[in-house]
């Protein structure tokens, strides 16, 4: 009886032994929380979502006019504040790169952009936030005005037509419906209008609440600090996931897209009736 006993028991002491050893391990293995917003920009907002090593997302955008035009505008869709074509690379799945061009809605348009994105925190059972780097490199390819020395476009110097932004995007998906991010500012450009900051300095908020499987709610608010020539900036509008693109359609005082053109730039408000329709579409492929 002993010798047929002896290998079940070494068979439970080793079953025992390996849960023993691995317990741990499974009680604390790290859970990441995935698709905290389904797109990299809400509204005209970037989130703290980056793209996956490999993939390729073409993304184009549109800002109408003001809705105040009325029928004789068609409500501002007959004119465009700002357009944006563009793509964004993942290099890893924490690290993107982008090139996009806009219309522009600021004094310095015809905007090249390009854009670095970087995912240093990622929402987790033991990390309780998701947390983003990005800057923002733009430079205006307006044509140079060498008659009237007072305007901004004189570009005296080449620099002149570089404007930055830098971001920390803070954000936590709070449950399978709502998402809030936070975010701090700063936009740098080398040359303004006279007095006004080189410097602005913003806070943003940026919500997101899932009604169905396919249908979320975005919004999107950027208050500029201590700079009294530029409005905030407040962006409400739908978001559908079709499964191969996502789809928005918003409302916004802002007229420009990138953060380097709307976050300084913005002088319209809601209360003025100054706000117009816009939306975005993106569509991802694997290379």
């Amino acid at each position: 009886m002993f010798y047929f006993a002896k290998p079940v028991l070494m068979k439970r002491l080793t079953f025992l032994f390996c849960c023993v050893l691995f317990f741990p391990t499974i009680q604390h293995a790290q859970e990441y929380v995935r698709r905290t917003f389904k797109d990299t920009r809400v509204i005209n907002t970037h989130t703290v979502e980056t793209i996956q090593a490999r993939k390729l997302d073409i993304r184009i955008g549109h800002r109408f006019g003001d809705l105040k035009g009325g029928w004789q505008s068609f409500y501002g869709l007959e004119s465009a504040q700002d357009i944006l074509m563009g793509a964004d690379y993942g290099i890893t799945d924490n690290l993107n790169i982008g090139l996009h061009r806009t219309k522009g809605a600021g004094p310095l348009n015809r905007l090249l952009n390009t854009t670095a994105k970087y995912r240093f925190l990622q929402q987790s059972n033991k990390t309780p936030i998701t947390a983003t780097a990005l800057g923002v490199w733009s430079i205006s390819t307006m044509q140079r005005d060498e008659t009237n020395e007072f305007v901004l476009n004189n570009f005296q110097k080449f620099s002149h037509r570089f404007i930055f932004a830098g971001q920390i995007l803070i954000a936590k998906k709070f449950s399978d419906r709502f998402s809030l991010q936070l975010f701090p500012s700063y936009v740098h450009r080398n040359i303004v209008g006279f007095d006004e900051p080189n410097g602005t300095l913003s806070f943003g908020i940026v919500t997101r609440y899932q009604i169905t499987k396919v249908l979320g709610i975005i919004t999107d608010l950027v208050l500029p600090i201590g700079n009294d020539n530029t409005n905030a900036a407040l962006g409400i509008g739908l978001e559908i996931d079709t499964g191969g693109h996502v789809f928005q359609v918003n409302f916004t005082n802002a007229r420009g897209i990138m953060e380097t053109d709307y976050i300084p730039n913005t002088t319209t408000s809601w209360g003025d009736g100054e706000v117009r329709l816009g939306f975005t579409i993106s569509r991802v492929f694997n290379l």
